[in-house]
């Protein structure tokens, strides 16, 4: 028997199944997402899912079930199911879907915290972290930066000044697996029934951090490659793995870049900790790029702002504006295309 308190199952989740046309059958949440099916777990084991031709073809890519969702199925043998429902969601993490401008994809879903990690070597980058902070903090996601390989030789003071902005905005934690004290003070963050989601590139180190909470390995982890020193790509796939009396951890294959689908301004201002100069603005509606009296630029003439900080500013609003309105254009022709539609049927043939 499975405990789904552990992962995660509440009485707002009780409720929400309640208020479903399908709440007779049974549910229980994806713990693999594959291209054609989802492996589900329930109390009393694991099905094999796949969705009603309703659900494939009636609803946006962003709007399919994906990892970590809560949904009702109808069972129809001993490890196979049909997935009738997907659960309202709360906390989910989404990045633009490659290849498209409009189009955004779900990651993992019902998650409290989100681990951004990067490695202490080349990986580092903080423009990284920025952007997907951004993406986080936009679905009250608590982000923590982890930091890995903390064996290698590096610049800690660097490291810290890169991150001055940041600091008060996230928990930032030195690890290695090969000190068990960084890793406890790790796994303290994880909360009994959370969920948190691995966020990082490829060779950072995720499934080794993974197994050292879980103390066995309980995913793949590669060799070193000779050639970058790094870690080879090992995860193809998002699963929830379960931690021992705590919580949900979901691994992500390696993500180089989150595309901004996040078009809040304020939340862009309050990740890079432009917020505290805005008030200060001559203008109520100062867009910070070359209006008079702008506390912004100044803060950045000044240096309490970094250039680099503010270049980041100015690019992922663009890219937020960018998609903001090409969702909008999307829409605009979607609802053109349903009203010619329907003007065809309504002619006599």
């Amino acid at each position: 028997m499975n405990d789904l308190n552990l992962y995660g199952w509440n009485d707002w989740l009780f409720q929400q199944k309640e208020a479903s046309d399908y709440s007779g059958f049974i549910h229980g949440r994806i713990a693999v997402t594959h291209k054609t099916c989802y492996e589900v777990v329930t109390e009393t084991g694991c099905y094999t899912c796949e969705l009603t031709g309703n659900m494939l073809y009636g609803k946006e890519d962003s709007e399919l079930p994906c990892t970590g969702d809560w949904v009702i199925f109808q069972v129809l043998d001993a490890d196979k199911g049909l997935i009738l429902d997907r659960l309202p969601r709360r906390k989910t993490l989404y990045r633009l879907k490659s290849g498209t401008v409009a189009e955004k994809q779900a990651i993992a879903a019902h998650v409290e915290q989100a681990f951004i990690v990067q490695s202490l070597d080349l990986n580092f980058n903080v423009r990284r972290i920025e952007r997907t902070m951004l993406q986080v903090v936009a679905e009250e996601i608590r982000p923590v930066l982890i930091l890995t390989k903390t064996d290698l030789v590096f610049e800690e003071a660097e490291v810290k000044a890169a991150l001055k902005h940041l600091g008060n905005k996230l928990p930032v934690c030195y690890t290695s697996i090969h000190d068990p004290a960084s890793i406890a003070k790790l796994r303290s963050y994880i909360g009994r029934g959370e969920t948190v989601v691995f966020i990082g590139s490829s060779g950072v180190g995720k499934s080794s951090l993974i197994n050292q909470l879980c103390q066995k390995e309980v995913l793949q982890t590669g060799a070193i490659s000779g050639s970058t020193g790094k870690g080879k790509h090992t995860s193809t796939r998002r699963e929830i793995i379960l931690l021992d009396d705590a919580g949900v951890l979901i691994d992500t294959p390696g993500i180089k870049v989150f595309g901004v689908t996040s078009d809040d301004q304020d939340k862009l201002s309050e990740v890079l900790d432009l917020s505290r100069f805005e008030g200060a603005c001559r203008f109520a509606d100062c867009q910070h790029v070359n209006e008079k009296g702008c506390a912004v630029i100044k803060a950045v003439n000044d240096g309490e702002i970094e250039e680099g900080v503010y270049e980041n500013y100015l690019k992922l609003r663009k890219e937020a504006w960018h998609y903001t309105s090409s969702v909008h254009e999307k829409r605009k022709r979607e609802k053109s295309f349903s009203k010619m539609v329907k003007q065809v049927k309504k002619k006599p043939f």
